[in-house]
């Protein structure tokens, strides 16, 4: 068993050499003087090791505690290396299909006039995307939408919160239909809102 002793008194030597921990972690030192912590695993009958970053950047606790969640992947049956590279994955998606991304692509999308999606637009850059902007569109729930709606009511009228609310929801059309998202989360709060109604002029009286 390790101590953090051990860990800063690890010197390299010309070939690679290991300092075994506790239930697979081990400290391997490389002639380079890098120190690098790994979890060596089996799984389906084979072999391999999971890396958990370098010492003292990742301390002695906190490879055990890394080395502890990769354990309890492998109970299991999940490769921690196959793993990581899923999670990066989806890491990479999520920061690509943010609310803000998707908008854009369903608002190139629309056969409209350039001046009514600049008008769209400037609606969704004012009102909804400092709101849900940065959001991985799949991350976005009813509150969010319940806290856009009701704010853009306050500021912009809601005139504007009624158009905020429809253009949400085509957004999450697209991104319900190209499977970035489960469901529209407008639609649980789509009559939070008192209706919009329109004035009408009254009629000239006639003398």
């Amino acid at each position: 068993m390790l101590t953090d002793a051990h860990c800063r008194a690890a010197k390299p030597k010309e070939q690679l050499y290991r300092l075994n921990d506790l239930r697979g972690l081990y400290l391997e030192v490389k002639p380079n003087g890098v120190k690098a912590w790994r979890y060596r695993f089996k799984l389906g009958g084979k072999g391999s090791w999971f890396a958990l970053g370098d010492y003292p950047a990742v301390s002695l606790a906190e490879a055990r505690d890394k080395c502890e969640e990769a354990r309890k992947l492998v109970k299991q049956g999940i490769n921690p290396v196959q793993n990581r590279q899923l999670e990066r994955f989806k890491r990479e998606q999520d920061s690509a299909n943010t609310f803000e991304a998707v908008a854009k692509e369903w608002l190139a999308l629309k056969d409209w006039e350039e001046v009514t999606k600049k008008r769209r637009l400037d609606m969704l850059t004012r009102v909804v995307f400092p709101k849900i902007g940065s959001l991985p569109v799949k991350s976005v729930t009813p509150a969010h939408i319940l806290d856009v709606l009701n704010t853009s009511a306050k500021k912009n009228g809601l005139t504007v919160a009624a158009e905020a609310k429809r253009t949400i929801s085509g957004v999450f059309e697209l991104a319900v239909s190209t499977l970035r998202a489960q469901a529209d989360p407008v639609y649980p709060v789509r009559k939070a809102l008192p209706a919009n109604k329109t004035q009408h002029k009254r009629p000239l009286e006639t003398a």
